[in-house]
């Protein structure tokens, strides 16, 4: 499978603690894979990183089979590139409703104000109802965000970042907070949305890792500790030492 995302020797040290030293991994262009790691193993810097929030000390972030380093691109340049990020805790706008939500995340440049107050066109309406029915969301386009629970909430910031077509999507820690059903929901979503596109889940919860069976990487220190699926991962005994024995 081509490589969307390849993460070369890369190194960052945060007065003088090397949050990153020497991490390597690719992504493929589509499929689920799940980063899991102690507490300062370095998740939160390698998304950083990825996203373009953090400028690496080294190394490379090769795009789209080298075509491209990230290295030094903003934010926003990136985003544009195909990377949508969602963080832990839901950032959605509560005053509006989901069906607001999805319209002002669409691809395709607007300006907000004019998506609150103008009517949609007939392909904006047909892609966020999609959209609002990949997520579960089909029956509260007319609620406001604010009132929607915590796990609804997750589920509209995915569609949000859904609907503007990222080639790569990075989760952190999705599953944090919901009820047994919405984490079952939440599973569903994150691997049907995988069958399209490259979906990096970091995640604390080994339960939820093993619903999502998928390719698993362990971090620890800032490099990778371990790879491969979640059984051959928590059988490994450094990372039975360094991780799944704390």
């Amino acid at each position: 499978m081509t490589t969307l995302l390849e993460v070369d020797s890369i190194s960052v040290a945060f007065d003088g603690f090397k949050a990153i030293n020497g991490l390597s991994l690719t992504i493929e262009e589509t499929g689920l894979r799940a980063i899991i790691g102690p507490n300062g193993a370095g998740k939160t810097t390698f998304m950083d990183i990825v996203t373009g929030k953090t400028r690496p000390d080294s190394g490379r972030v090769l795009w789209r089979g080298g075509s491209l380093d990230l290295v030094g691109l903003s934010e926003a340049r990136i985003a544009r590139l195909g990377l949508g990020r969602k963080f832990q805790r839901p950032t959605v706008f509560e005053a509006q409703t989901v069906a607001e939500n999805l319209d002002m995340a669409l691809k395709n440049p607007r300006n907000p104000l004019r998506v609150i107050f103008a009517r949609r066109t007939s392909e904006d309406r047909v892609r966020v109802e999609a959209i609002a029915e990949e997520i579960g969301l089909l029956g509260h386009l007319g609620r406001r965000a604010g009132e929607l629970s915590h796990g609804q909430k997750q589920w509209l910031e995915i569609g949000m970042l859904l609907a503007q077509d990222p080639r790569l999507l990075l989760v952190d820690e999705p599953a944090a907070g919901m009820s047994g059903p919405e984490r079952e929901h939440t599973t569903d979503l994150l691997r049907r949305a995988a069958k399209t596109r490259a979906v990096v889940v970091v995640e604390h919860d080994m339960e939820f890792v093993r619903r999502l069976d998928c390719r698993v990487t362990v971090l620890h220190e800032g490099r990778v500790l371990a790879e491969g699926s979640l059984d051959h991962v928590t059988s490994d005994q450094d990372v039975i030492d360094v991780y799944l024995g704390r």
